[in-house]
Parts: structure tokens; sequence; C-alpha cells
């Protein structure tokens, strides 16, 4: 547990009773340093792909729903820094499921580019024929980020979308909220905005589809 910078206790009794937790500083300065390094490098070799809203037959790419670029962490699963990060987030996954019963069992991720400009439209991450995703992470990288750069997550935090938090994409800060509960978007970015963003996953149940 020594890559983690927090009281786990308390954030699993966060998302416990909100569903979402915000955890500034999340992870060491090192781990964050070199995810930051690793994903311009490979951002540097275009690498990277164009993403994709809707699974499987469905999925497309929609430039007017998101506008980000994406590299899955399991091309690149051998660089150090991703070992790292993937290790401390197998912390969170071992306390989690001790403390919440979610019964989860992997994670997938991948880093996320967001060009000046660049934005995604409010959505849900479970798809409606796959309850597998169940808690989204998403951890940022961005040294020193300038409020008036735009780039945040907007977590509405009731069924109507009326409220809601915003994040900064601050270096360090790891936000993490329940997949099927909670609308979000990410606010149009006026420069390039990076993070690592995933979902623990369960077991895909028997759906009545």
């Amino acid at each position: 547990m020594f890559r983690l910078q927090f009281d786990l206790d308390r954030i699993i009794g966060t998302l416990e009773r909100e569903g979402w937790v915000v955890i500034p500083n999340a992870l060491s300065a090192t781990i964050t340093a070199n995810l930051r390094t690793a994903c311009l490098d490979m951002w540097r070799q275009g690498l990277f792909h164009e993403a994709a809203t809707g699974r499987a037959s469905g999925q497309a790419c929609r430039a007017e729903i998101r506008a980000d670029s994406v590299l899955w962490l399991d091309q690149v699963a051998a660089l150090p820094a991703v070992q790292a990060y993937n290790a401390a987030m197998d912390d969170i996954m071992q306390a989690v499921n001790r403390g919440l019963y979610l019964g989860l069992v992997e994670l997938e991720s991948h880093f996320a580019v967001y060009p000046e400009g660049a934005f995604y439209k409010k959505h849900l991450d479970r798809f409606r024929d796959d309850d597998a995703r169940t808690l989204t992470t998403v951890f940022y990288l961005n040294e020193g980020w300038p409020q008036q750069a735009g780039g945040q997550i907007r977590l509405y935090l009731d069924a109507d979308c009326r409220e809601f938090v915003d994040v900064g994409p601050e270096a360090g800060t790891l936000v993490l909220f329940l997949a099927d509960r909670f609308w979000h978007e990410v606010l149009p970015a006026r420069q390039q905005r990076l993070s690592v963003t995933g979902w623990y996953r369960r077991r895909r149940s028997s759906m009545p589809w």
C-alpha cells in the first residue's frame, strides 16, 4: 500500500455514502510524473487513436460527442510507469472489494489526450447491454493546470442533472464514482489535457436483452 497517499478506509466510507470521491495527490509524485512522461512520449510517437463511443458493432467515432484520443494501457503494459500505476490501482480495487463487496475483478484503462478545444459531452459509463463496468477512475497528469484552462470533469449528482460538482484536471487528483449512477462530461479544454481513465469491472451478469 506504500504507493497510495491517502486513508483508504476514509475513501471507502465516502464512496459508500456518496457514490463518488475526489482524492488530491492520490499517488506519489514520481508515479504521476512518470505517467505524464510516458503519455507524452506515446503521443509524440503517434500511437494514440481517435476515441469512439458505443461498443462492439455500434462503436463509432463521433467528434460532436467526444474529441479526445486514447491509448489503452494494455498496449504499453511493459512500461515501468504503467506497471506502477496498475499496482497502485490494484491496491485500491482490493480495498474496495473488502469494504463494499462490489466484486471487482479487473481494471481496463487508457491514456486520454484532449487537444486544445476538445470535450466529451454528457454520458454514463455503463453500456446498456453490458453491466461489467462498475467504478469509474480518472487520474489526472497535468501539472499546474490553470483554472481558466477549463477541462474540468462535471459530475452530475442528481437524476435530473441539475446539481453538479466540477473537478479540475490537476496532476495527482484521482476521481472515483459509480459508473451506472453518475452522468458526467468533460468541459472544453483550452490547452492540452492529459489523464488516465479507466473502469473497474466485475464479471458480466446475464442481461435481459
